[in-house]
């Protein structure tokens, strides 16, 4: 009796533990097919989704409908877009939910019928459920038919300087950041400084500075006989400049004929001498002429006696007038260097700039 009933329990057991193997089994490959609309009703033309989702094992093979875009889901129910399957895993990937969504419109006022969608898994069929979808017409008035309009234009946005002055303020910015670029840049090629130096000098009355030149003459005694031609060349080159910054034509350029022709327009007196050593100096300096000491002497004396004669003193009651005297200095391998990399960072930042406002119109106008 007893074994019967040892015999008869372990039977029992073995009963249990079949099912649930079996409903474990049965559960891993449950497949389940689900469809879902967004919305039941709409209008002529409006679009809605419909999305269908499946879950099966993670080993089974699953085919979902083949629809595309202009197919119909049903007539009066066109297919607009396919959007791409989306994957899940669940259960430690034991499983799968499948996700396709479907775009869909109707141009045709109806209560439709969608029928279920059928997908297979291993082979074997699986329907979701049946859904309905109703499109409704546009209520158009027909009794008022003259307040039927056309389609109207294209609204233009009104312009906001709010919105662009950022932009004009920005581009007047990088337009005076690039000139200011370029003329580093050509400051820096042609080896010249950024900022000119001017220091302001006693400004020096033409006398006084043809009388000073006559006294370094006299100091390096350039008057020697062998020496005559430079000494010339001097002289007259220093009553030349004096003539010019005293009577205001240029002496320079002019023969020393042209020039007493000229002075005795001003009513120059003692222009004898003068012509005198004009003479001298052309016959030396063109005619290879051999002049004595005291003839050099003399005519030093007369080139003397004509500044003195002819000079202008400085009105004590007008504002003296400074001369400009510009200093250069050099670049050292410093300034040079600071030079470089100042011209890198400014083209950088300049570029910088250029890119935001671009930016800025792109988001603008976007």
């Amino acid at each position: 009796m007893k074994s019967n009933n040892r015999k008869y329990g372990w039977l029992c057991r073995m009963a249990v533990l079949g099912a649930m193997i079996g409903f474990a089994c049965g559960a891993q490959a449950q497949v389940t097919v689900d469809a879902r609309i967004d919305s039941l009703e709409l209008f002529v033309g409006e679009q809605t989704h419909i999305t269908l989702e499946v879950s099966a094992d993670a080993k089974s093979e699953l085919s979902l409908p083949q629809f595309k875009a202009g197919d119909m889901l049903t007539p009066g129910v066109e297919i607009v877009d396919v959007a791409k399957a989306d994957t899940q895993r669940l259960n430690e990937n034991a499983r799968v939910l499948v996700s396709q969504r479907y775009n869909v419109t109707s141009f045709d006022s109806a209560l439709y019928y969608l029928p279920p969608f059928v997908v297979k898994v291993d082979g074997k069929e699986y329907q979701s459920k049946n859904l309905a979808l109703r499109v409704l017409s546009i209520p158009v008035d027909t009794v008022h038919t003259d307040q039927f309009y056309g389609p109207k234009e294209i609204m233009k946005v009104p312009f906001s300087w709010d919105d662009w002055s950022p932009i004009f303020w920005l581009s007047v910015l990088l337009l005076v950041w690039t000139f200011l670029l370029a003329y580093l840049y050509i400051r820096y090629r042609d080896n010249k400084p950024i900022i000119k130096i001017i220091k302001l000098a006693p400004k020096i009355l033409p006398h006084t500075k043809a009388m000073q030149e006559i006294d370094q003459i006299k100091a390096e005694k350039a008057w020697a006989k062998e020496d005559s031609k430079e000494y010339y060349t001097r002289l007259t080159a220093i009553l030349r400049t004096y003539i010019e910054k005293r009577y205001g034509f240029n002496a320079m350029e002019m023969t020393s004929a042209e020039i007493i022709d000229r002075l005795l327009t001003e009513n120059t007196e003692s222009l004898d001498e003068l012509r005198s050593l004009f003479q001298t100096a052309d016959l030396v300096k063109f005619a290879k002429y051999s002049t004595m000491i005291n003839e050099n002497d003399a005519n030093l004396v007369n080139a003397i006696e004509f500044i003195n004669q002819t000079k202008m003193e400085a009105d004590p009651k007008a504002q003296a007038v400074p001369d400009e005297v510009v200093v250069e200095q050099k670049r050292s391998r410093r300034t040079l260097l600071g030079m470089r990399m100042g011209l890198a960072v400014a083209t950088l930042a300049g570029v910088a700039l250029l890119a935001w406002i671009c930016w800025m119109v792109f988001e603008l106008i976007a």
